[in-house]
């Protein structure tokens, strides 16, 4: 068995309540937008449009995901009506995605429905041990980020 250092268990044992966490976050978001007849997943990609029109390339550098996965996504979205497509002037392969209407009231109620869900969870954490946290992941996501 292979030994770790003191730091290099700490780390491993964060990366693991990321996850666990990461898991608890996905399961608590499709229990938010189940109302609205969407998963986590899909509510990740609309709010992503919110900001305007997107590719699912785009979409999927920006959540760090794989292209295919965000398309199944994206397939899903378009088929419920919350998408829709349309031509895209910088690659004429890679439409544009956009809200519909029905995703952007689907939005606005999420929107509220999450609100209430943060201020209820962030009453039970202190600020400060949230500040902390948000400045490690960053820190974290850097050092990923860095080449090996």
């Amino acid at each position: 068995m292979t030994r770790r250092t003191a730091r290099a268990e700490q780390l491993t044992q964060l990366v693991n309540d990321v996850v666990l966490t990461n898991g608890t976050l996905l399961a608590t978001g499709d229990a938010l937008t189940a109302a609205a007849g969407l998963t986590a997943a899909q509510w990740l990609v609309l709010g992503f449009l919110e900001d305007g029109p997107a590719t699912t390339a785009e979409l999927a550098r920006r959540r760090g995901l794989r292209r295919q996965s965000v398309q199944e996504t994206v397939n899903r979205l378009l088929r419920n009506g919350m998408l829709t497509r349309a031509s895209n002037p910088a690659d004429a392969r890679a439409p544009l995605l956009q809200l519909t209407p029905t995703a952007h009231s689907a939005l606005s109620d999420l929107g509220t429905r999450q609100a209430r869900w943060a201020d209820e969870v962030a009453s039970a954490l202190s600020p400060e041990d949230v500040e902390v946290t948000l400045r490690t992941l960053a820190a974290l996501r850097v050092r990923l980020a860095e080449p090996r």
